[in-house]
């Protein structure tokens, strides 16, 4: 029975997040989204319609119109075509993914720090609904939620622009369609993206974590705080390391780890942020049947099987915990 009320005291506190920041979290990616398939759509379209397909394709020496090019051309030409084309498609929803990181920025910093700025917190508390369950809530909604409806939207503008290119080729006689259909990537690549959303909660736990202990306690200016702190503790020990490097030619342990910490830090919330640290590639290959997607995904999970990961888990977790006491004992007045 406590777990059922728990959980449905968590779906409402979700809602309410999601309500209050709809139009970060939903309209402006689905606006910018929007913008991405008239001006890509009307871009490419252009494109192919003014520069595409050459007026002559010569094939064993015989030229063809673009009437006849679709029945000549081989399949397993169309096939490596599409395959390049549904490996790739996903990529014209980038512009999304870089809007995701500044909205879950803004949002973690906000979070705490508004309600406190404008005495609601008074209301909130008034409540029966638990400190923890408030900033877990925030939390899952940084980590979750936004990144959800961002894959959901990108998904959907990338579709549309696949199908925008493939119709203006078929204009210029080159009929992709059933190709396109055919191929597993079209299918699998919004799975593989959806696949991802765990590694990206593990890496984003240390920046959540930190910002919205900055949200809870600073009482002005929260993004001069999240930011300083990191960069300032950085470049002092950069610099107490060169100083012992030129005198005694010693160095801080620490200071071989300070970066990674940093951006750990400051840069969990980037989608594909793993990829950056030793050992995780990107794992895209081109091949003869097109561009290999496949090994992303496995390559994502193993960025988990070393301890740099859990160990910024941990952190975010002490800072998350940090964020709930701080915000039950913190007086503004």
């Amino acid at each position: 029975m406590i777990s059922d009320k728990n959980a449905n005291t968590m779906k409402w506190l979700l809602r309410r997040e999601f309500w209050e920041h709809k139009g970060a979290m939903f309209w402006a990616p689905l606006i910018v989204g929007a913008l991405l398939v008239v001006l890509m759509g009307c871009t490419v379209t252009y494109g192919i319609m003014a520069h595409g397909i050459p007026a002559h394709v010569t094939i064993n020496g015989q030229e063809l119109d673009h009437a006849r090019l679709d029945a000549v051309l081989p399949a397993e030409t169309k096939m490596v075509a599409a395959n390049i084309a549904t490996g790739m498609y996903l990529g014209a929803s980038a512009p999304l993914f870089a809007i995701l990181t500044g909205v879950v920025f803004f949002y973690c910093l906000g979070a705490l720090y508004d309600e406190r700025r404008d005495r609601s917190i008074l209301f909130w508390k008034s409540l029966p609904v638990s400190d923890p369950m408030t900033v877990l809530s925030k939390a899952i909604t940084a980590m979750v939620v936004a990144p959800a409806i961002t894959i959901v939207l990108a998904v959907a503008a990338s579709l549309v622009l696949l199908f925008i290119a493939c119709a203006a080729l078929s204009a210029q006689g080159l009929n992709l369609f059933s190709a396109l259909l055919s191929s597993s990537d079209l299918y699998l690549a919004p799975l593989r993206l959806v696949a991802l959303l765990p590694v990206y909660v593990v890496w984003a736990v240390p920046t959540v974590g930190w910002l919205l202990l900055v949200s809870s306690w600073a009482k002005s200016k929260p993004i001069l705080w999240a930011v300083g702190v990191p960069v300032v503790a950085l470049v002092a020990i950069k610099w107490i390391n060169a100083a012992l490097e030129n005198f005694s030619g010693q160095t801080l342990l620490l200071a071989h780890y300070a970066s990674d910490v940093v951006a750990r830090i400051l840069g969990g919330i980037v989608p594909g942020i793993w990829f950056t640290f030793p050992g995780v590639t990107a794992a895209i290959h081109l091949n003869g049947h097109g561009i290999d997607m496949s090994n992303v995904v496995p390559q994502s999970y193993m960025s988990l099987a070393g301890a740099d990961a859990w160990i910024g888990v941990a952190m975010g977790a002490a800072m998350l915990y940090a964020a709930v006491r701080m915000r039950r004992w913190r007086d503004e007045g």
